[in-house]
C-alpha cells in the first residue's frame, strides 16, 4: 500500500473523528398552542309554508302594484289596483347546530308558476335574514321566518302561483 494513501486515509479518519465529537450548534425551540373546534351538524326543517293570501287584481291599465309580506308577517299591499284578502302567512324554518355559532341564511328568489298556464311567472323577491345566532346545542334550534314580495300590473294573468324554496344554511 503507498505510504501517502495510507497518510491520506488516517487524514480523513482523524477529521470525521473531529466532526463527530463536535458540539452541535444550539437549536432553537418554540412551543405554539394548537387549537381545534368542532361544530355540530346543522339541522334545517321547515315549520310552515308561504302563503301571500289572494290578491284581486283591479280594472283598467296599470303597472307595478307590490304585494309583500315581510319576516314579521306584515302584508302590505297599499297600491289601489289590486285588493288583498285571506290569512296571509310566512314561511318557518327551525335550524339546530352547536351553541354561539353565527349561521348563514340563503334563500334565492323564487319563480311561481301559474297551475292554470305554465307559461305564466312571477318573481318572488325573498325577504330573509342574512344570519341568525345559535342560542343553544341541538334541540330545540332557533327558528326564523321568511317573507316575500311580488309584483302585479293589469297583464298579470289570473291563477294560483306555486314555486318552492330552495333555503340553504351554513356556518
Amino acid at each position: 500500500m503507498d505510504l501517502n494513501f495510507a497518510k491520506l486515509v488516517r487524514m480523513h479518519m482523524v477529521v470525521a473523528g473531529f466532526l463527530a465529537a463536535a458540539v452541535p450548534v444550539r437549536a432553537a425551540t418554540v412551543m405554539a398552542q394548537v387549537t381545534a373546534s368542532n361544530v355540530k351538524p346543522l339541522l334545517l326543517t321547515k315549520l310552515q309554508d308561504l302563503d301571500l293570501g289572494t290578491v284581486t287584481l283591479g280594472t283598467g291599465v296599470w303597472s307595478n302594484a307590490p304585494v309583500s309580506l315581510s319576516q314579521a308577517g306584515v302584508l302590505s299591499c297599499a297600491n289601489t289596483n289590486v285588493v288583498c284578502s285571506g290569512a296571509p302567512v310566512v314561511a318557518r324554518y327551525n335550524v339546530q347546530g352547536s351553541n354561539q355559532q353565527p349561521v348563514r341564511i340563503s334563500a334565492p328568489n323564487v319563480t311561481l308558476v301559474n297551475q292554470s298556464d305554465s307559461t305564466q311567472t312571477l318573481t318572488l323577491v325573498t325577504d330573509a335574514p342574512a344570519s341568525i345566532l345559535l342560542t343553544n346545542s341541538g334541540f330545540p334550534g332557533v327558528s326564523f321566518s321568511i317573507g316575500g314580495s311580488v309584483t302585479l300590473n293589469s297583464t298579470t294573468q289570473a291563477g294560483t302561483y306555486v314555486g318552492t324554496f330552495n333555503v340553504t344554511v351554513d356556518y
